[in-house]
């Protein structure tokens, strides 16, 4: 089975939008640019490094870019049986899996890179990566150093984040060394994320993912907050706004996920961070990163065309004789026509919805016995889109 995994902030890079530049996955760039209401392309083109630090910036680019990744992904056909997102990743994992729509899924990061901008100046923090310790000991430098400073970050084992005030971390950072920390670093960012200095950005994001109103999925999402499964919508609101200030478990994620029986991990999007801390975590891991289109070919002789996608079961997929699957004409944003609903007979033609500018016609007359693709969704060529029964 595979899982796609989605990166976190951190992992922009200046230029990575160029690659990407004539690729028919660009066409996301425009779509979310015009819902967030900032010039993506230009950030994803010409943005330095300094600019992209910014959160409000480092966290858009690095959403958009994943998401662009994926479009890429799932035009050659290749579906994960699970998803899990590092931190802004997470809600990469929700608009892959249709828990949000693409447009929810813009809004939603630029209203939580604003909130926790805005949290990090409330309370200026800081983070540092320990490595070569384990996580208890980890831990106990944190509660030694009688500070503001906690682990935020599970990555890999001997990978951890630690974060809270400038003195509480350089407090930290140094008990950490003499409990046998092979080296400590730290961070390059804006905030103490992933702690209580977030608080006030957890409250104001609550109230946009509510109305956001994530759905149930077919394929599950691994939580930052718990290391769990989880395919109902309604649990998300609780958890997105918990993940701020909370620790993310990744390496609980990874774990989850093998014990699932997840033996390829795919990183989509910029960097590759994710893909050594798998390998670290899982053993015996296949994993690939795939950040270019130049990726894509590594990635389809990565899965093995001989063998079927590894993917969830499709719903309808042994569909009897009498019954038709409709398919999606293109990749892009599925919307549904609003007055074709379940049990209505609909002729040779007839438009079932619209995925971008394209029309989704039924090839044959039938009975429609549900639509498998929701609001929303970001649908790949030949996708199913709804099932139908002949007369």
């Amino acid at each position: 089975m595979l899982a796609f995994t989605f990166p976190g902030q951190g992992s922009q890079r200046p230029g990575m939008g160029r690659p990407w530049q004539g690729h028919e996955s660009w066409e996301l760039i425009e779509e979310a640019s015009d819902v967030a209401g900032r010039d993506v392309a230009a950030l994803l083109l010409d943005a330095d490094a300094e600019e992209l630090r910014d959160t409000r910036n480092a966290q858009l680019t690095t959403f958009v870019s994943s998401l662009m990744v994926l479009d890429a992904v799932e035009r050659l056909g290749i579906e994960p049986s699970f998803c899990a997102g590092h931190s802004l990743g997470e809600y990469t994992a929700l608009v892959a899996t249709g828990a949000l729509s693409f447009d929810d899924g813009v809004r939603l990061v630029v209203e939580r890179a604003d909130a926790m901008h805005e949290a990090g100046l409330a309370a200026p923090g800081t983070m540092a990566a320990v490595l070569g310790l384990d996580d208890d000991d980890v831990e106990i430098a944190c509660r030694r150093a009688d500070s503001d400073v906690w682990v935020a970050n599970f990555n890999a084992p001997g990978q951890i984040v630690i974060a809270g005030s400038p003195e509480g971390v350089a407090k930290a950072s140094e008990i950490a060394k003499e409990l046998g920390a092979k080296r400590v670093m730290p961070l390059q960012v804006s905030g103490a994320f992933h702690t209580p200095f977030m608080t006030a950005a957890r409250d104001r994001l609550r109230t946009a993912i509510t109305e956001a109103n994530p759905r149930d999925t077919e394929v599950p999402v691994v939580s930052n907050v718990d290391a769990l499964l989880h395919a109902t919508g309604g649990e998300w609101t609780s958890l997105l706004s918990a993940q701020l200030s909370n620790p993310v478990r990744w390496k609980h994620c990874l774990l989850t996920l093998a014990a699932e029986g997840v033996t390829g991990f795919v990183e989509l999007g910029p960097g590759g961070v994710l893909t050594g801390m798998a390998k670290r975590t899982v053993d015996n891991a296949r994993t690939i990163s795939v950040a270019t289109p130049d990726e894509l070919d590594k990635l389809i002789e990565w899965v093995d065309a001989s063998a079927p996608v590894t993917a969830g079961q499709i719903e309808g997929e042994h569909l009897f004789a009498i019954e038709r699957l409709v398919v999606s004409p293109a990749a892009g944003v599925f919307t549904p026509i609003g007055d074709v609903t379940n049990g209505m007979l609909i002729a040779v033609g007839q438009v079932l919805g619209h995925v971008g500018d394209h029309e989704v016609r039924s090839p044959f007359a039938g009975v429609v016995q549900s639509y498998i693709a929701v609001e929303g969704e970001r649908v790949t060529s030949r996708q199913p889109i709804a099932w139908l029964r002949t007369p």
